[in-house]
């Protein structure tokens, strides 16, 4: 009987230390170079972002798309990044590590493509 309560509360620890280690946010505030794959080329933008709390994001996409505001949210490590560019929705979709992030893109109507960027230190 000890032995399955020192089991189960071993689980029940590590089950606890695993998702507060999930919930702890993600700090994805500065500069990201990003390389972006579409069938149609490739581009190397730039996101300026800002945490407004530890979900909320907004800053600044400049590329080939030109210059426009970004908003997005970050939860566990899924970031979700977008903006309009004549009329269509760009969506940025994927994970960051550390100073690293990747994904999928939405480039509205015109196509899709991979993403991987990383944070200018």
């Amino acid at each position: 009987m000890k032995k399955v309560l020192v089991l189960f509360l071993s689980a029940f620890c590590l089950i606890a230390v695993t998702d507060l280690h999930a919930q702890t946010p993600v700090n994805i505030a500065g500069t990201w170079n990003i390389i972006a794959e579409t069938p149609m080329g490739s581009g190397t933008p730039i996101f300026e972002l800002k945490q407004l709390s530890d979900t909320t994001l907004i800053g600044t996409y400049r590329g080939q798309l030109g210059e426009t505001e970004v908003k997005g949210t970050i939860k566990g490590n899924k970031i979700y990044l977008s903006f309009d560019a004549s009329g269509n929705l760009i969506e940025y979709d994927g994970v960051v590590d550390g100073d690293t992030m990747k994904g999928k893109l939405k480039l509205g109507n015109i196509g899709e493509g991979t993403f991987t960027g990383t944070r200018k230190k």
